[in-house]
């Protein structure tokens, strides 16, 4: 009895070290590529400053920003910070996550418009395109407070603890992807 204790106890650990193991490589990953952004950011100084670039990928002309030096330097500008508000929904323990899902709906939509040339004037109307986005994040985010608040009224916890109760476990980020599909 005692040899199966031990057998079933080192299963266990081995178990646990690989998830362990796992979600050390991840978070390294997610927490190297925060310690860089700076330096990513940096990237569009490497970028040629010319109109028309040649690459074996194909030609690129820039008619609207005038070099391609800058449509860089602005879709860095963009395109990190929606980096790091994803990887902050992703990694989020809170109630309040969902609320993110707005401004990353946000840069979604200005990289778009950096993307299409001929836009004249950026970034105008995006109230309009955010709306739907919004019109579903901001009444979920209501009822969640509203349940946390019944809960409160019903039971003698603290904030505190319900924050702690409505706190969403780890998961891996493929399982956090698959909760909104």
């Amino acid at each position: 009895m005692d040899n199966k204790q031990l057998k079933s106890t080192r299963e266990k650990s081995k178990f646990l070290d690989r998830t362990n193991r796992k979600e050390l490589i991840v978070g390294t990953v997610i927490a190297t590529f925060i310690a860089t952004t700076p330096y990513l950011f940096t990237l569009w100084e490497g970028a040629p400053d010319e109109k028309v670039w040649d690459t074996f990928f194909g030609t690129y002309t820039s008619n609207y920003y005038g070099s391609f030096q800058i449509l860089v330097w602005t879709l860095l500008g963009k395109v990190i910070p929606l980096l790091l508000l994803i990887i902050w929904m992703f990694t989020c323990r809170h109630w309040w996550y969902h609320a993110l899902i707005v401004p990353i709906a946000m840069y979604i939509y200005q990289v778009m418009e950096i993307l299409n040339d001929e836009i004249t004037f950026a970034e105008t109307n995006q109230i309009l395109y955010l709306l739907p986005v919004m019109a579903i994040v901001i009444p979920s985010i209501y009822l969640i407070r509203a349940q946390m608040f019944n809960k409160l009224i019903d039971a003698d916890k603290t904030l505190e603890e319900l924050e702690e109760e409505f706190k969403i476990k780890p998961k891996s980020i493929f399982k956090k992807v698959g909760d909104y599909f």
